[in-house]
Formats: structure tokens, C-alpha cells, sequence
């Protein structure tokens, strides 16, 4: 008996072909997409530098270059610069000029609104009246979530930032940190138009020099604030933006701050506001273990056993005269022979009493403490009676 069973049925060979001419097209497609989202970015990179311009930051880049095809967008900006106009209080017309060696902004494809950003060192940063400061760091980032015209939150992040004024050919230092965070955002169910932006910086090994000699010692910081009176995002120069906080009776609130240098723990709150001058106004209730080493950080041991001449005593107490102090001290010699002296030479023990009678008693983190208010009047700085500091005005 002879196979009488059919012959199999051949298959279309076309239908081979269906699933690889799908993935050209979409490749094709997902090219023409790309590339086509390419040349947006430089449009809006080119219009996110002209709204920047008109605040008076204006950023160049000697070479500019596209890659990350074909899930992300890299743009790179080699010999960047930025040029500050107008972006403090009385400025000149000579700018403040930044200028670093590149900077690497990433956006991934399926999520364009997150913006990551590297910054390559070193950076140097020049100005009026001979400013030169040379800017270094181990690595440095930045994101941003959201428009670039109205951001949701932003963050940037220095690992070892060390800062130096240059001096003819001598570098002398100015700052260093081992880590630095600032972190910013609208707060929950605030509106565009009348934004509340929480931030918080975080210092961590951090020193300045030539500002105050408490702060040229390794510090750790970690500061939260809120910030009311902005209008809205559009582009304006620093003092323009303050002077509308300033008229909309905004002002910055320390949520919760802390210090720590050494034995020195303090902690603050409070708000803060600028008066029509555009000074500083404005009480933070503070609490410090370790307030003893604060007094001759301060240098007023030192003032009251040399001798106090009266620029220094306006400064740490207004309304004291020399002649004052030094019948004090002549009075207490005639009562008891070499007490003026001793006084003197206690200085410490007795100012820090002093200060101590201020406040109250208090404890923190386990430690003997003294909680007493830090008050700004336009712009002086006042640790009780004693005049610490002065604040130059913001617009």
C-alpha cells in the first residue's frame, strides 16, 4: 500500500521577516525621535541662558557637544564661564566672573525633568577690587526635578570644596569643608506664584578665615530653613528678588539648626526678615553647652586684660565708654589693692557669667547648657548685650 499522506504546507517566508523589520522601524523611529529631541535641547539650553541674562548671570561655554544616543542626553559645556551682574547690594559694573573647566548636564530620554550635573575642577573666580579666588573640589554634582523655569526641587553637592584667595602668586586659604549639601524645594501645597521653598544645608568639617576667629576652627553644620515673600521665579538680580521679599513681608524661618566645634554644641530657631534698609531683623532663641569656649573665641578675655580702646568696646558693647571702664577697674585697685587686675585677668570666668546671667539654665544633648536669645538689629549682631558681628545690607 502506497504513503498517501500529504506533503507539509509551507510557510510565507515573508512572515520571517516581520519581526526584524519591526525593530528597524522602531529603531528608525526611535533615531528620528532622538536626534529631534537633540536639537530641542540646544533650544533650550540657548533659552534658558537668555532668561539668565536678563537676572544678570550670564553663562557661556567655549565648545558645546551632544552625545548619549540612545537612552540619555549628555551635553557637555567645555571652558564654561558665568559672568555676575548687578547680584549684590551697591555692585559695580565690573562683573564677577566664574570660570571652570567643564560641566556634564544628563537627562535620561524617558525622564527629561531630572537633570544631573557634574562640574569638573578646578574653578577660578575673578571680580572688582582685585578679587581672585581659586575654587578646587574632589567631585562636585548638582540635580534639578522639574522645568528649568519652575523647578520642584534642587540639590548640589561638593566633597572636599576648598577655596583660596590669590595673592599675586600666593594662595592663602579661605574655606575648606569635607562634604557640602544644599538642598531645596516648594514646600507641600505651595503655589507657583507665592512659592515657600524649604532648603537645608548640611557642612561637614567645615572652616572660613578672615571672617570671625570662632569660625576658622572645623565646624559641623546642619541648618533647615523656610522662605516666604517670593513672588514667583521669574528672572531678577539677588538684590531686586530681596527687596521684594523685603515688601511682601517675607522672611526666612530657622526651622531647627545645629553647631557643633569641638566642645561647643548650639542650637537654634527662629525668623529672620530685612527692614527697608535691607538689613538683617530679627531674634533666633539659642541654646549652647560649651559657652565657655565662646568668650575668648570672641576675644573679649583679651580686650578687658590689654585694655579696651573705645572702636572695640562700640563694637562688642555700644554705650560703654572707655573712661567708663577704666574708673571701674581704678575704683576696684583703690577698694583692694590689685582686684582691678584680677578682674582683668579672670576676664573669662567673668564675662562668661555674665553672658550666663542672660539667659537660663538649660541642658543639652545630656550636657550643662545656657539658653539665651542671638538678636539682629539692622544688620549689628548681638549676643546679649555684646555686639558679635555686623551684617552688610542685601539690597
Amino acid at each position: 500500500m502506497s504513503d498517501m499522506s500529504p506533503a507539509p504546507r509551507r510557510r510565507p517566508l515573508w512572515r520571517l521577516f516581520i519581526v526584524p523589520v519591526l525593530v528597524l522601524v522602531a529603531a528608525v523611529a526611535w533615531s528620528a525621535f532622538w536626534f529631534y529631541a537633540a536639537s530641542k535641547v540646544d533650544a533650550a539650553a540657548d533659552e534658558w541662558r537668555a532668561r539668565e541674562a536678563k537676572s544678570g548671570r550670564v553663562y557661556e561655554c567655549a565648545k558645546r557637544s551632544l552625545a548619549g544616543f540612545p537612552f540619555r542626553f549628555e551635553a557637555s559645556c567645555s571652558g564654561a564661564s558665568v559672568a555676575l551682574l548687578s547680584q549684590t547690594a551697591g555692585a559695580s559694573q565690573a562683573p564677577i566672573t566664574a570660570r571652570l573647566s567643564e560641566i556634564l548636564v544628563v537627562a535620561q530620554v524617558y525622564d527629561p525633568k531630572l537633570l544631573i550635573a557634574e562640574f569638573t575642577a578646578p574653578a577660578t573666580i575673578s571680580g572688582p577690587d582685585q578679587l581672585a579666588l581659586a575654587v578646587n573640589w574632589s567631585t562636585a554634582r548638582s540635580s534639578l526635578v522639574g522645568l528649568p523655569a519652575v523647578p520642584q526641587r534642587a540639590a548640589i553637592v561638593f566633597d572636599d570644596p576648598a577655596i583660596d584667595r590669590i595673592n599675586a602668586s600666593v594662595q592663602t586659604p579661605l574655606a575648606r569643608a569635607k562634604h557640602v549639601e544644599l538642598h531645596a524645594r516648594l514646600a507641600d501645597g505651595s503655589a507657583q506664584d507665592h512659592p515657600v521653598i524649604e532648603a537645608a544645608l548640611q557642612i561637614a568639617g567645615g572652616s572660613l578665615q578672615e571672617l570671625h576667629p570662632m569660625l576658622a576652627q572645623p565646624f559641623d553644620a546642619d541648618i533647615r530653613t523656610l522662605l516666604t515673600g517670593l513672588q514667583d521665579f521669574s528672572p531678577k538680580p539677588w538684590p531686586e528678588r530681596f527687596r521684594e521679599i523685603q515688601a511682601a513681608g517675607g522672611h526666612v524661618e530657622i526651622v531647627q539648626s545645629r553647631i557643633a566645634q569641638g566642645d561647643l554644641i548650639a542650637v537654634a530657631a527662629g525668623t529672620l526678615g530685612l527692614n527697608a534698609n535691607g538689613r538683617i531683623e530679627g531674634e533666633l532663641q539659642m541654646t549652647v553647652a560649651g559657652i565657655e569656649t565662646v568668650i575668648p573665641a570672641l576675644g573679649i578675655d583679651k580686650m578687658l586684660q590689654d585694655g579696651v580702646p573705645q572702636a572695640t568696646l562700640d563694637r562688642v558693647a555700644p554705650g560703654v565708654k572707655t573712661q567708663d571702664l577704666n574708673n571701674l577697674m581704678g575704683a576696684l585697685n583703690r577698694a583692694v589693692p590689685g582686684l582691678g587686675n584680677v578682674v582683668k585677668q579672670n576676664a573669662n570666668v567673668g564675662v562668661a557669667a555674665g553672658i550666663n546671667a542672660l539667659g537660663k539654665e538649660a541642658v543639652l544633648e545630656g550636657k550643662k547648657a545656657r539658653a539665651f536669645p542671638l538678636r539682629f538689629v539692622d544688620g549689628a549682631v548681638f549676643l546679649g548685650p555684646f555686639k558679635v558681628g555686623q551684617v552688610p545690607p542685601l539690597f
